[in-house]
């Protein structure tokens, strides 16, 4: 999926054995498709593609040619990166409370404070008596509900208004229902985000339109916080946006843009995705350029579809939206999530595709958020209307459908490496360390709620001896059940 740099120099200056002088570059990266091809001594199990080592087989090997030098070097680590296409994903049965209903929105607000929202789904059974209850990092008054592992805190006990509740956990396991937090008009929400201790809760009104928001800075008070009204003026139709903050702090929203599409005939998808920035997340939003445009060719032809829901705002008067005629049939996205892994951004949405198959997950991926994203995968059946967050160590993909996803993160075991090293000159590699695996891990990034903190897989190789000359071999074992397998992106070498 990712294209590659091409440097032909590099073929011309890399021999069986690969020889530098003393001036040259601290490090050795393999990216491209020929820099593997280049570097590349002996393989089994094993194919260059795309610029990827990929498997072939359960287990593969890469054993690299001697990269030499004039004079004595000192290695100093080695870096293994994979693809970014994040294949790694396992069902699971649904996740967070039982009676959550309608599009499931995350929001992980730091370590064993995790909140979803939603509509509050099921109805109680007259016969069932609460009891009072206590759950670890909860200080306040809970009563048992119906249903498993589930608790209702004094703002759950509150009426219901229409729209969406709110629980939190501290677990991933046991849930406590703290009430609502929008209001009927307002239970269209497809986002929410968290700065300096207040909750910006998105939602459309009227459904599929500009995005609105309440600002809540108490979640367990069973009221909605104040509501802000229109917070994105989106040119287009459409929206179910989703909002991530950058690492600057900016508030980035990801639209539905329906403009080249009837999207009532393609799930109210869209093969366009709008994007927009604001320092604030209220207002004074820049316009950019679209996050994904898979549009077909404009034939120049315009037409209409009505929407069923735009006329009940008060202040509009039709439910009529105009298109431009695309051809042939395209690609539908929309029901946009983001989140940021390293510095690496994933969109998680719909996925309507035009052979009419069945609905599904699908995510884009991209190093910046203000480039354009690319086609990753997609995962599952149905209409998902999903949301994605780190929690507990893994990833949690909820959807609005049956079956959920967890994953351990875009890093597939497993990766063994081992290095040499050629002390006497002679350009064979005469010591080598022990066979050790190498992994990226995951954690919480403090004051952004959708970035996900990544070390690296990296090793650190200052107490190998000096040398003339060093090289690496690569392990690679598929120990999943699902699709994924461990593609190796980029291997650096650095020396002091």
């Amino acid at each position: 999926m990712k294209q590659k740099i091409k440097t032909p120099c590099i073929l011309a200056l890399l021999a069986l054995v690969l020889t530098t002088s003393a001036w040259a570059e601290d490090k050795w990266m393999i990216d491209s498709q020929d820099d593997w091809a280049a570097a590349m001594s002996e393989h089994s199990n094993l194919e260059i593609k795309d610029g990827l080592a990929v498997p072939s087989d359960k287990v593969a090997v890469f054993t690299s040619k001697v990269r030499r030098f004039d004079q004595k070097r000192q290695a100093k680590s080695i870096v293994f990166e994979q693809s970014p296409i994040w294949q790694n994903w396992n069902p699971v049965d649904n996740l967070g409370p039982q009676n959550l209903a309608d599009a499931p929105v995350f929001l992980v607000i730091g370590p064993n404070n995790y909140w979803v929202f939603g509509r509050y789904g099921g109805k109680r059974n007259k016969a069932f008596k609460p009891e009072p209850a206590t759950l670890d990092g909860f200080d306040m008054n809970l009563q048992t509900t119906p249903w498993p592992a589930q608790f209702d805190a004094p703002g759950g006990l509150k009426k219901g208004l229409g729209g969406y509740h709110a629980w939190q956990s501290r677990d991933m396991i046991n849930w406590v229902h703290h009430g609502p937090v929008t209001e009927g008009f307002s239970r269209w929400v497809t986002s929410a985000e968290h700065k300096d201790g207040k909750i910006y809760i998105y939602y459309d009104y009227p459904n599929d339109q500009d995005p609105h928001v309440y600002i809540d800075e108490d979640l367990t008070d069973g009221k909605p916080g104040k509501n802000m009204g229109i917070a994105v003026k989106d040119p287009s139709h459409g929206s179910d946006a989703g909002f991530i903050r950058d690492k600057q702090g900016r508030f980035h929203v990801i639209y539905e843009d329906w403009s080249p599409i009837n999207a009532s005939k393609r799930s109210w998808d869209s093969p366009l995705a709008g994007h927009a920035v604001s320092d604030d997340g209220i207002k004074d939003w820049k316009f950019l350029d679209p996050a994904v445009d898979n549009r077909t060719k404009d034939t120049g032809k315009i037409a209409t579809y009505k929407h069923p829901h735009w006329l009940q705002h008060p202040e509009w008067d039709t439910n009529i939206g105009e298109y431009h005629v695309h051809e042939p049939e395209q690609e539908a996205y929309g029901d946009w999530a983001a989140i940021c892994v390293g510095t690496q951004y994933y969109l998680f949405g719909d996925y309507d595709p035009v052979d009419g198959n069945t609905m599904s997950v699908g995510w884009f991926t991209s190093p910046s958020i203000d480039k354009p994203f690319t086609w990753c995968d997609k995962i599952g059946n149905g209409h998902p209307d999903p949301d994605i967050g780190f929690a507990e160590g893994q990833f949690y993909l909820f959807t609005q459908q049956s079956t959920d996803y967890t994953s351990p993160g875009p890093w597939v075991e497993k990766v063994e490496t081992r290095i040499g090293v050629d002390t006497n000159n002679d350009g064979k590699l005469n010591e080598w360390t022990d066979w050790m695996e190498v992994k990226e891990t995951y954690d919480y990034s403090q004051g952004l709620s959708k970035h996900v903190d990544k070390t690296p897989a990296k090793l650190d190789l200052t107490k190998l001896s000096s040398g003339y000359g060093f090289g690496f071999e690569m392990r690679m074992t598929d120990t999943t059940k699902n699709k994924s397998k461990p593609m190796v992106d980029r291997v650096t070498l650095t020396f002091n």
